[in-house]
């Protein structure tokens, strides 16, 4: 209960008023892309991505959401800055501030969220983030994603395979 009004509320407060709409990728110079750790392809989609953003000629980012449970001796896999852990969110699951600026500070035009469906720490930061055009795979209530790219009936796709259709549909944008 204290925990959904704290949540509604801080979704409320640290989301951007910039305006977003359809961009065709002439016109996106940066990026950020969400993707989830726990995906077992997710280096693949990683490769992917920065293959795109090279081809394209976008400077961008990915931040990766890893709530795992890390024992001791076991390292991270992926960049600490750029890296929502479990150990990053409050009590609530908000993301931190810090995360938050990393995110913002690279002022991106496109934000591309990889993620099947839609969790809290995710929610945050993409209603939080200020891109031009963001795209993900299942629509946030208030519709904050300009293209969603949803998944054939019956047939859930990997993070991968979502971003070459999200890249398809991207490149049909004139």
């Amino acid at each position: 209960m204290i925990k959904d009004f704290l949540r509604r509320h801080s979704l409320k407060k640290a989301a951007s008023r910039q305006p977003t709409g359809l961009l065709p990728l002439q016109a996106v110079k940066s990026a950020v892309a969400f993707i989830d750790v726990e995906d077992p392809g997710f280096d693949s989609c990683k490769n992917a991505i920065l293959a795109f953003y090279r081809e394209k000629g976008i400077k961008g980012d990915i931040f990766f959401f890893d709530f795992r449970k890390i024992a001791k001796g076991e390292r991270l896999i992926t960049s600490i800055n750029t890296t929502v852990l479990r150990k990053d969110l409050n009590w609530y699951g908000r993301p931190s501030r810090e995360k938050a600026r990393i995110m913002l500070d690279g002022n991106p035009d496109l934000l591309l969220s990889l993620f099947p469906t839609v969790n809290y720490p995710l929610e945050y930061m993409v209603r939080c983030s200020t891109a031009r055009f963001k795209v993900g795979r299942e629509q946030l209530s208030g519709n904050i994603f300009d293209l969603v790219a949803l998944d054939p009936p019956g047939s859930p796709l990997s993070q991968a395979n979502a971003f070459r259709e999200i890249v398809n549909l991207l490149e049909k944008i004139r």
